[in-house]
C-alpha cells in the first residue's frame, strides 16, 4: 500500500532541511517530497494528516539485546521487534551475547530469517569479536561480514586482550565497520554491584569504580590512535571516559560514542531507598556529576548517539536478592519520550539535536545505506512525533516480554505517533 503524509513538519538533519511537507511513499520508498502533492496524483495511497506532528529519519537504536536465540523467555525477535516499533524505531542492532553467541554466519542468518518472518522493523545483527565472546581468538569478520553484519561487539565482555582489540580494528576496517566496545576492567569489577561510592558503602556492596571504565577507554584511544579503523565506545558513564574521548577527538583519533537514556536522567541515589533492583545494571548508575558530564556531553556534540541498551529479564529474575538479580533493564519503549521530556522539553538541546542522536548518527556509524535521512529513491523508514501528547509510562503498556524498566510512573509529553518501516505502517498510537 502506498502512502501519502499531509502537512507534517520533516525534520532531517542530514540534508538541513525543516519545513513543513507532504511526503509520498510508493513501493515502500520515498517517491516525492513536496510543499503540496494532490491527493488526486496519489489517489491509491493511503493518507495520514500529519498536521501538527514532526516527520523524522526512522529512529535506530545501535544497541539491543533481543535474546534469542537461546533465551527465549526473556525476549524473542518477535517481541523485540513490536517494542522497536512502539519506541519509534525502524532499526535496531542486536548484539552478540545470545545462545549460542552470534559469532557464526548460521547465528547471523537465523537472526536474519527471524527478521524477514517477523516483518515488523529492520534488525541489523551485530556480531562478536571474539569466539564465544571468550576474549581469546578473533571470529572470522569476513564470513560475518557476508552474512550481512553491521559491527563487532563482545558487548557484555570487554575484549581486554590488546591483540586482539588491535587485530579486530584492523580487520573491520576492511570491511568499513565499526567495533563497538564495552569498556571495563573486569579485574577492577569481579563481583561487583553498585557504584564505588556511598551506595557501596552504605550497604556493604562491593563497588564498581569509575577508574574500571576509564583505563579502558583510555587503553582503547591509545591502540585507535595507531589503527584509524571504526571505534565505536558503548554506554558510557563516567565523567573521566568522556574528558578521554573529548582530548582524543581534539587530537584526531577517530572514536564516537553513546550514552544510554537511564545514565542521562538517574543516578545512584535512586538505589538508596531499598535496594531496588530495577536500578541495577552495567555500568552501573553513577553520580550527579557523571549524570550533568553525559548531558553536556550530549549538548554539546560529544556524545554521538543515545542507544537504549535494551536489556530484558524477566520479572522472577530480578526479584531476586540484589547481589544475585542480572544486570540491566529495558529501554527501547521508553527512550524517546524520556529524553524528548527531560532534555528538549527543558531546552537543554533542540528536536533536531535529539534526530541527530536517534537516527542520523547511528546511521553513519553503522553504514546503513539510505537510512537516517528522508529524500527521493529512499527506503520510506520514518518515525512521526506527537510533541504535544502527554504520557505515562506503565508496565501494562509494553510490548517487550520484560518489565525491568527504571521510568516505570514517569509522566510527561512527547510520543511517537507512528511508525513506518519500508512504507508500512508498523506502529500506531492509538
Amino acid at each position: 500500500m502506498n502512502l501519502l503524509l499531509k502537512n507534517g513538519r520533516l525534520i532531517d538533519p542530514a540534508a538541513g532541511f525543516d519545513a513543513e511537507v507532504d511526503i509520498l511513499i510508493e513501493e515502500g520508498k520515498i517517491a516525492e517530497i513536496s510543499g503540496a502533492i494532490n491527493k488526486n496524483s496519489a489517489a491509491d495511497a493511503q493518507t495520514i494528516d500529519a498536521g501538527g506532528l514532526v516527520i523524522s529519519p526512522g529512529f535506530i537504536d545501535m544497541h539491543v539485546h533481543l535474546r534469542e536465540p537461546g533465551q527465549e523467555h526473556k525476549e524473542t525477535i518477535a517481541s523485540g521487534s513490536r517494542a522497536a516499533a512502539a519506541g519509534g524505531f525502524t532499526s535496531i542492532a542486536c548484539m552478540a551475547n545470545t545462545a549460542p553467541v552470534n559469532d557464526n554466519p548460521s547465528v547471523t542468518g537465523y537472526i536474519l530469517l527471524k527478521t524477514e518472518e517477523t516483518d515488523l522493523v529492520n534488525i541489523f545483527p551485530v556480531a562478536a569479536i571474539s569466539k564465544k565472546l571468550e576474549g581469546n581468538e578473533l571470529v572470522d569478520m569476513e564470513a560475518l561480514y557476508k552474512a550481512g553484519v553491521k559491527g563487532f561487539s563482545d558487548d557484555g565482555w570487554c575484549v581486554t586482550n590488546r591483540r586482539l582489540l588491535r587485530e579486530a580494528l584492523k580487520t573491520a576496517k576492511i570491511f568499513g565497520l565499526p567495533v563497538i566496545e564495552h569498556p571495563e576492567d573486569h579485574a577492577m569489577t569481579a563481583d561487583g554491584q553498585v557504584n564505588e561510592g556511598k551506595i557501596s558503602r552504605l550497604y556493604g556492596l562491593k563497588g564498581i569504580p569509575a577508574a574500571a571504565e576509564d583505563v579502558i577507554v583510555a587503553r582503547d584511544l591509545e591502540i585507535q590512535e595507531e589503527i584509524r579503523g571504526k571505534l565505536h565506545l558503548t554506554h558510557l558513564s563516567t565523567r573521566g571516559s568522556l574528558e578521554l574521548v573529548r582530548a582524543a577527538k581534539k587530537r584526531g583519533v577517530i572514536v564516537t560514542c553513546d550514552a544510554t537514556p537511564h545514565h542521562l536522567l538517574l543516578t545512584e541515589d535512586l538505589i538508596a531507598d531499598g535496594l531496588d533492583a530495577v536500578y541495577k545494571m552495567k555500568p552501573p548508575l553513577r553520580t550527579e556529576e557523571d549524570r550533568l558530564a553525559l548531558v553536556e556531553g550530549i549538548r554539546t556534540g560529544l556524545i554521538d548517539c543515545i542507544a537504549s541498551d535494551h536489556a530484558p529479564h524477566p520479572t522472577e529474575e530480578k526479584n531476586r536478592p540484589f547481589e544475585r538479580t542480572p544486570f540491566g533493564v529495558i529501554g527501547m519503549e521508553t527512550s524517546f519520550p524520556v529524553i524528548y521530556d527531560r532534555l528538549v522539553r527543558t531546552g537543554i538541546i533542540d528536536i533536531k539535536r535529539l534526530i541527530e542522536l536517534f537516527s542520523t548518527n547511528p546511521a553513519r556509524i553503522l553504514n546503513l545505506e539510505g537510512r537516517g535521512a528522508v529524500k527521493p529513491g529512499c527506503p520510506a523508514d520514518l518515525t512521526i512525533l506527537d510533541l504535544n501528547r502527554p504520557f505515562k509510562i506503565n508496565s501494562g503498556d509494553f510490548y517487550s516480554k520484560s518489565v525491568n524498566c527504571p521510568f516505570i510512573g514517569w509522566e510527561g509529553k512527547g510520543v511517537v505517533a507512528y511508525t513506518i518501516v519500508n512504507g508500512k505502517i508498523v506502529y500506531t498510537r492509538t
